[in-house]
């Protein structure tokens, strides 16, 4: 065993015996188990949801034409990429989840804001909205096993949802939450195998819907009835794409902190998220505009785009690989940062498992399938998340990279009870207050449509957001006051 490796298990012991729970201890040796090849498939199924799909459907609503849907596709993933390159880092040296890095840039106590933000309010907002957009297709799928399913007790209104969404709903909530209490390496292995099962029905999906639309040439030729007159709808509908993935970025962490050695996640996931961005641009585009041109499906409906296929088997099969996607993106990207962020702030109440479950059940009495009606709700709900995950970012990434030079004490993070860390009063007010202002400005153009310049910023809120505080932090973080300045990287370092 080296020193380094020494240190760790010291420091490991020396802070369980604080009361941390093991999943938000930092990550020994041992526990660094995945590799490049880990990183690379986690989020390859996942791209393929309904949700980037009926995202992507909106910006051909919005009039945007298919090379500039490619075009705001693939820079979204750079973007996406280079988030996780940057956000994921401070996770890979120290083997500490977002939970815990929070502290590092808020304060003990002042982590307390952005890990409630992204562990439990859009925690909560994602698993609903996704898992109702599931059960929308579950309801296809179902109609075809069982004809007259959507028929089912008519006149039945529960809160505005109608007997058999409300059905497919429920056995998507059991199927999603008996997956994530399955444990880590059913989830790795989900993860690991379920893409290939996804790309070979996705692909197939798009041949058919370029070969009824007559090849490439007339879906590159196509052009949008009304045609996009701004550039800043472009800019509005790559954020929208990114929000999507917002939470990944920030707390990346999760998954870096369990890397094997550096190079896993900075090779991994650029690698994953742009080949995979590459076939979903060509897929996505094939589909949609395809079934378009050969079927005019209204406002670029997905579900109503596969229902063409005809072939019942096929379209079982195709929506059953979509939400195999959804399902990966709400595993990983939702309940298992919702249940470590409240076991980090409340660890006497919840275990990574019991929180998870209290998200999902909280994702449901939010009513989601109010937030998903048309286009107009669903980039609302952009706008509200990235007004969130923007600021959160710009400010964790100043902090680390500028303010901390890439050096952290962990001492400072994993206090003993009653302590405060660097802080006084366990609060970075700097960051608390950048946060809550970027958030006011990035969201408040959705209140103020006659002020054209909040407006625009709230249509790219999580790109806005991010420059925002990150330019704010970068002027205001000289005026903090740590009460410790050790810098100690020897008792910190985890690689």
């Amino acid at each position: 065993m080296n020193m380094g490796q020494a240190n760790v298990k010291e420091s490991y012991e020396e802070f369980k015996s604080y009361g941390y729970a093991d999943d938000i201890l930092p990550k020994t040796s041992e526990n660094r188990d995945w590799g490049t090849f880990n990183y690379v498939t986690v989020w390859m199924g996942a791209v393929h949801n309904l949700m980037s799909y009926m995202t992507v459907a909106g910006f051909f609503v919005l009039g945007l034409s298919v090379p500039q849907v490619l075009w705001a596709v693939m820079l979204a993933a750079l973007i996406v990429s280079a988030g996780y390159g940057l956000n994921g880092y401070a996770g890979t040296k120290y083997g500490i989840g977002y939970s815990m890095l929070l502290r590092s840039s808020f304060g003990v106590k002042g982590s307390i804001i952005p890990a409630i933000c992204r562990g439990l309010i859009a925690g909560v907002v994602f698993f609903g909205t996704k898992t109702i957009i599931g059960a929308q297709s579950f309801n296809v799928i179902f109609e075809k096993i069982f004809p007259g399913y959507i028929r089912m007790v008519p006149g039945f209104d529960f809160l505005g949802l109608d007997f058999p969404t409300m059905l497919s709903y429920v056995i998507l909530w059991v199927i999603t939450v008996g997956l994530f209490l399955g444990g880590m390496k059913i989830l790795s292995l989900f993860s690991k195998w379920s893409s290939p099962i996804i790309y070979i029905f996705i692909v197939g999906a798009a041949i058919w819907a370029i070969s009824v639309a007559g090849g490439f040439g007339p879906i590159f030729a196509y052009a949008p009835a009304k045609p996009m007159e701004n550039w800043l709808v472009f800019i509005a509908c790559v954020s929208a794409l990114v929000s999507n993935w917002g939470g990944p970025i920030v707390n990346i962490a999760d998954l870096t902190q369990r890397a094997k050695h550096p190079k896993a996640p900075m090779i991994g996931l650029p690698l994953g998220m742009i080949a995979s961005y590459i076939l979903f641009g060509i897929t996505c585009v094939g589909l949609l505009v395809g079934t378009q041109i050969a079927f005019g499906i209204k406002d670029f409906n997905v579900v109503a785009a596969i229902d063409q296929i005809g072939n019942p088997v096929a379209v079982i099969i195709l929506l059953l690989a979509l939400n195999i996607g959804s399902t990966s993106y709400v595993v990983f990207g939702n309940l298992l940062p919702s249940g470590l962020q409240m076991t980090a702030l409340l660890p006497k109440m919840f275990t990574v498992k019991s929180a998870a479950i209290l998200t999902a059940v909280l994702g449901t009495v939010i009513l989601p399938w109010k937030l998903v009606d048309g286009t107009a709700a669903l980039y609302m709900f952009y706008s509200f998340i990235g007004s969130m995950y923007g600021p959160i970012t710009g400010i964790m990434l100043v902090s680390f990279f500028i303010e901390r030079k890439r050096k952290l004490d962990l001492s400072a993070i994993y206090v003993k009870p009653g302590e405060h860390g660097e802080y006084k009063n366990g609060l970075n007010m700097v960051a608390c207050g950048v946060l809550i202002v970027s958030f006011l400005i990035t969201l408040s153009g959705s209140f103020l449509p006659n002020v054209p310049l909040l407006t625009n910023i709230s249509k790219s809120a999580f790109l806005s957001g991010s420059i925002i505080s990150g330019v704010l932090y970068a002027l205001c973080y000289k005026w903090n006051k740590p009460i410790t300045i050790t810098q100690s990287e020897t008792t910190a370092k985890v690689s």
